[in-house]
């Protein structure tokens, strides 16, 4: 299994990007992609999932302003952010746990000023 996540950058507060995780040695069907966020100095945290039937699952934090999609041609799994703050500032990964063994992209840094 290969991740890699793509798509960070800088934006000010109220602006918006779209993340992506292209994968490999995956099938995007049965297998759930998770988007992670590591703030400095805390730890990673789970912001959104996507599961293999199709279901997403957000954090609090996330609701109502994250959308977790996939696309199984590409074998790509997004994530739009909307109506960023300064605390959605940190690294994503993107992850999968595939038979006890954890998967990570490399991560791709958000910064969200005020």
């Amino acid at each position: 299994v290969q991740l890699q996540a793509s798509g960070g950058g800088s934006v000010q507060a109220g602006g918006s990007l779209r993340l992506s995780c292209r994968t490999s040695g995956l099938n995007l069907r049965v297998s759930s992609v998770d988007w992670y966020r590591q703030s400095a100095g805390s730890q990673r945290e789970v912001v959104a999932q996507i599961t293999g039937d199709g279901s997403a699952h957000y954090a609090n934090s996330a609701l109502g302003r994250f959308t977790i999609s996939r696309d199984y041609a590409r074998k790509m799994v997004y994530l739009a952010m909307d109506s960023l703050q300064p605390e959605d500032t940190g690294t994503y990964y993107c992850h999968n746990q595939f038979r006890g063994t954890d998967f990570w992209g490399q991560g791709t840094l958000v910064t969200v000023s005020s």
